[in-house]
């Protein structure tokens, strides 16, 4: 991608939050026009940037991605089972909030495949940490794995579309019976 001029890249900055706003809000198919206006941008601007609907439901995707595993990496490591639920709860409401987006990134003739669109290497690195140090304080079952919490993390965010509040009392719950 060749560089852009800092008014470009501030509008490439505006298009992608408003788009990540109005996919948390409307689904995959949020209005790309309304997209364009809450950025403060023109129709043509927002294509200059993001050719397709799927360039742009790309980059909200895995900056949504990148945002998380840079709020794991951050955990101070005080309260190591805290801070693990903290994290989960924000992968389940992340996931269940932004409804459709890895399904449409994967549908249609300009579909990721699953390995290109996959993230999970990602989320499960900076998960495995926190698991490992909420493991080693005795906070959490012997027997929980990253890729397990994972898993229910994203069968509850699934299960729970478009209902954050639901979706982030399940997972409480469901945290429960991993503690010692």
């Amino acid at each position: 991608m060749k560089s852009l001029r800092v008014d470009g890249q501030r509008n490439r900055e505006r298009i992608v939050a408003a788009a990540s706003e109005l996919v948390a809000r409307d689904g995959a198919q949020a209005s790309l026009e309304e997209i364009a206006r809450r950025a403060g941008v023109g129709s043509a601007t927002l294509h200059r940037h993001f050719p397709t609907r799927q360039a742009l439901l790309e980059v909200v995707f895995r900056d949504g991605v990148a945002q998380l595993c840079a709020m794991a990496s951050a955990q101070p490591g005080r309260n190591p089972a805290a801070e693990l639920a903290a994290w989960l709860e924000e992968v389940t409401v992340y996931t269940a909030t932004h409804r459709g987006l890895a399904a449409a990134l994967l549908a249609g003739p300009e579909g990721l495949s699953p390995e290109e669109l996959c993230c999970t290497d990602m989320l499960l690195e900076v998960l495995t940490g926190l698991v490992a140090r909420a493991s080693s304080a005795g906070a959490i079952h012997a027997g929980a794995t990253a890729e397990d919490l994972l898993r229910l993390a994203n069968a509850i965010a699934v299960a729970n579309e478009q209902d954050a509040p639901t979706a982030r009392r399940v997972l409480r719950l469901a945290l429960l019976g991993i503690r010692p």
